[in-house]
């Protein structure tokens, strides 16, 4: 078998892949969604129409599958549709367990969507293998899903102790691996099946565009030939530019990651010990209760998102989030640049998420100015309640 590159190589050279036609460097833009048939062989397989198979997926799609370790990959118009993909695989009447801090999205997609459609969803409170094994109706658990580190309360999850159960137990195994990223983790490794993304956080890297993928592990390449049929019927295509745009992207993944990550730590750092700072949640700190397990399951670092608990509750973190000036207010991540959220406001009021929490995204700015500018903002919130002005 061939050895790939170490990941930053294969993500800062796309795989080497050079245009056969013209020997450029750089991947060819085909914008067409119609392709000539032989008139010979009219039934011949091959490419028909862009939603079935576009040549502009090809390059991002073997990149992102060769970062994850995976037996192949395909593209979505979004992380929603590639993650609601894999859930519509299922019949009426099929269970899956997941963990209830888990992507609000996710978790408004199958209370309306997944219930109506017939799906048993159980969410558990602690998600460690015994409580996930108790949770297992036998003949019936189709998959059990994971996040982790999960957003926005970044609680770590074992992988590799869980997809032994699940195995087990017949069940098939997701990771929503975006915040990780497979710089940081490869979930294949740890017995994941199938490996989902939303492309528009870190692999596009730049704010940009609107993208998701899906990896399957070698072995199960039933699933993709499942996962694109669901692609293909419920037309959940990406534009050719948006995948061009994901490529290019991709190319400086190792570098903003792991300068986030780093940028990350020193933040969590500083959060700890202010003492307007409840508690800082971040899997990078020795204090956090998921420590061990993601220094075994993240190379690298431990990512670019955290999240605090404000000293003074609901009100303190607004005005918290309110005072920042370096640091925007905006949501979704993974971007350049450093964004911080109401996590629990955005995600309505049957949210688990704290109500005093704040999530950050950590961007490329220069460390200093963005912990002097959080300091400044958690120093004014601190004045404000003791004088109530």
């Amino acid at each position: 078998m061939t050895r790939l590159p170490h990941p930053d190589t294969l993500a800062a050279t796309a795989l080497g892949w050079i245009d056969p036609e013209t020997d450029a460097m750089a991947a060819p833009l085909r914008p067409s969604t119609s392709f000539l048939r032989d008139p010979a062989h009219l039934d011949r397989a091959g490419r028909m129409f862009t939603r079935d198979d576009n040549p502009s997926y090809q390059q991002t799609e073997a990149v992102i599958n060769a970062l994850e370790g995976g037996a192949g990959c395909l593209l979505f118009s979004s992380g929603m549709a590639a993650i609601t993909a894999v859930f519509q695989r299922l019949a009426p009447g099929d269970h899956v367990i997941l963990p209830v801090r888990v992507y609000s999205g996710l978790r408004d997609w199958l209370n309306l969507h997944g219930r109506r459609w017939g799906l048993e969803v159980s969410y558990l409170q602690d998600y460690t293998p015994a409580a996930i094994e108790a949770a297992i109706i036998p003949g019936k658990t189709r998959i059990v899903w994971m996040e982790t580190p999960s957003n926005p309360t970044w609680v770590v999850t074992d992988i590799a102790a869980i997809s032994k159960v699940a195995h087990k137990a017949g069940a098939l195994v997701g990771i929503d691996n975006t915040v990780s990223t497979p710089i940081l983790t490869q979930p294949i490794r740890h017995g994941a099946d199938i490996v989902v993304h939303s492309g528009s956080k870190y692999l596009n890297g730049h704010g940009d565009l609107i993208a998701g993928a899906a990896v399957v592990a070698p072995g199960r390449e039933d699933l993709l030939s499942d996962l694109q049929v669901q692609r293909n019927h419920y037309g959940a295509i990406l534009g050719s530019f948006e995948a061009w745009l994901l490529l290019r992207g991709m190319r400086t993944l190792a570098l903003r990651v792991r300068a986030q990550s780093a940028a990350a730590m020193k933040l969590a750092a500083f959060l700890e010990g202010h003492a307007a700072v409840a508690e800082v949640l971040y899997p990078g700190l020795p204090s956090h209760p998921g420590h061990d397990i993601a220094r075994r399951q993240m190379v690298g670092g431990f990512g670019g998102m955290l999240s605090f608990r404000v000293a003074g509750g609901e009100a303190a973190a607004k005005a918290v989030a309110s005072r920042v000036g370096v640091i925007r207010q905006a949501i979704s991540f993974g971007s350049t640049e450093t964004v911080i959220e109401h996590r629990a406001g955005m995600e309505g009021l049957d949210s688990p998420t704290p109500r005093d929490l704040l999530r950050i995204s950590v961007g490329l700015e220069n460390i200093d100015e963005l912990i002097g500018d959080l300091g400044q903002a958690l120093e004014a919130a601190t004045i404000q309640k003791e004088t109530g002005a």
